[in-house]
């Protein structure tokens, strides 16, 4: 259920069941608490950030909070990618009509989330996508990724995670809308490079426990050295 990319760029596949989606959608529709996206925006972003946000306070935000952070809790590839240790209180956002874009930018380092009260450093931003692509024209988010630039639109339900270190972009909509649940996660594992390799270990022991056994003795070996590195790299 996973695709994995280069440089900790994941796609996690099916993070909300078809039945999530459509509690989320029904919460989502013209009669919510839709605002102005800037009301959240830092100085860069205010010139760049045209879309509507859900307000935090509402109960359909309070409920699609819970929602977002149980199937994430239940998702195993998720916390082995992010190894999180705070999580931002997710936020949901609308692009459609006059309202449509995001330009280039970059998020804030330290963020202060509401629901709980804390700060949040985002090692790792995270877009669940609610709307099918067929829904709508545009609305890629574009990430800027060394010399390339890389075009994520994925289906309902679906989370792509990514450095918040990087440039990035929602293209403009020109039909329909796109609806999405953002966030950003602080890190056990602070260096983007050791998280992958940790991940990537993580996901070669699956492979290696399906083949010989979880008792064997080259899983034992390796499972310890991942859990040694993660020990030594780790801040809990």
């Amino acid at each position: 259920p996973i695709s994995p990319l280069a440089h900790m760029f994941l796609h996690l596949k099916n993070i909300l069941t078809p039945e999530e989606i459509h509690t989320a959608r029904s919460l989502l529709g013209d009669d919510a608490a839709w605002i102005d996206g800037r009301s959240s925006a830092g100085g860069q972003a205010l010139a760049q950030k045209r879309n509507e946000q859900l307000a935090q306070g509402s109960p359909a935000s309070q409920q699609l909070r819970s929602l977002v952070l149980a199937a994430l809790q239940r998702d195993p590839l998720f916390f082995s990618a992010a190894l999180p240790h705070k999580i931002f209180n997710p936020l949901f956002n609308r692009y459609s009509g006059a309202t449509n874009t995001y330009g280039d930018h970059v998020d804030g380092a330290v963020l202060h989330s509401k629901t709980p009260d804390q700060w949040v450093r985002s090692d790792i931003s995270c877009t669940l996508f609610l709307a099918a692509p067929d829904e709508y024209d545009g609305g890629e988010l574009l990430i800027q990724d060394a010399d390339s630039e890389r075009r994520i639109k994925l289906p309902a339900g679906d989370l792509v995670l990514y450095p918040s270190s990087t440039v990035h972009q929602v293209a403009p909509v020109t039909r329909g809308a796109r609806i999405a649940s953002f966030f950003w996660v602080q890190s056990m594992v602070r260096s983007t490079e050791q998280r992958q390799l940790l991940f990537n270990m993580d996901m070669n022991l699956l492979k290696l426990r399906s083949t010989v056994g979880e008792t064997s003795s080259a899983v034992v070996g390796l499972t310890g050295t991942y859990h040694n590195l993660l020990r030594m790299w780790a801040d809990v």
